[in-house]
């Protein structure tokens, strides 16, 4: 295996990257309790960018304005415990991340090439202190191109669609889709080397084992945090 970090070559990145309510967050989480990880979140960190946009009346649409913005803001990019936080300029967005304003313009500000770019270099520096496991949707393929320890999580349609509408979002599954995958920068894609593991028909307990599996396959030393039964 080839290290992810020349520094530190005990320290790897599992990337899990897939289209919208495929289950690749709640996946990513399962799998960072069972293997002992940090879980970072990438997409609450594009989601947190949107949302100070939207607290400055900034267009989204505006991409001079949003790319301006970046030199005026701090993001901080941590972790509690073993999941990821953000805040910008020492706020947390919090719940308004799911909101329905951004959802309908988290898109956009993802399409910016500087703000992914600013983002990337954030997501890359986890690296630097702990083994991680990310999800995304340009983790395998733009993020940690070089590791070796991929899945691309997908799931049918109309099952996203079902799952979106349980969580509380009304978004259109196909418009997100075709935004992520159309945009020029970091589109949406099955990055090389990834395998692909549909959820359509799985448990969250079973699409875990899968997964696992899956990185047994590719060479992860595979060693489980126990449950602890009270």
């Amino acid at each position: 295996m080839s290290p992810n970090h020349p520094a530190h070559p005990s320290r790897f990145a599992i990337a899990i990257d897939g289209p919208a309510a495929s289950g690749k967050s709640t996946l990513a989480r399962e799998i960072a309790k069972r293997l002992g990880l940090v879980m970072i979140n990438s997409g609450a960190m594009y989601r947190a960018v949107t949302w100070k946009v939207l607290q400055q009346n900034i267009d989204p649409a505006d991409t001079a304005a949003v790319i301006a913005l970046l030199d005026r803001i701090h993001i901080h990019c941590g972790e509690t415990g073993m999941t990821s936080t953000c805040t910008i300029d020492g706020a947390d967005p919090g719940d308004e991340l799911r909101s329905e304003v951004v959802n309908a313009n988290v898109s956009a500000i993802s399409a910016i090439p500087e703000v992914r770019d600013l983002l990337v270099k954030l997501q890359r520096n986890y690296l630097d202190h702990t083994s991680i496991i990310m999800e995304g949707r340009d983790i395998g393929s733009v993020v940690f191109p070089e590791t070796p320890f991929k899945i691309y999580i997908d799931a049918h349609e109309d099952v996203r669609a079902s799952r979106r509408s349980d969580a509380g979002e009304v978004d259109s599954i196909a418009a997100r889709d075709a935004a992520d995958s159309e945009r020029v920068t970091a589109p949406l894609i099955v990055a090389e080397g990834a395998v692909v593991l549909d959820t359509s028909h799985h448990t969250i307990e079973s699409a875990v084992d899968a997964a696992i599996e899956i990185l047994k396959q590719q060479g992860l030393p595979v060693q489980e945090t126990p449950s602890i039964v009270p």
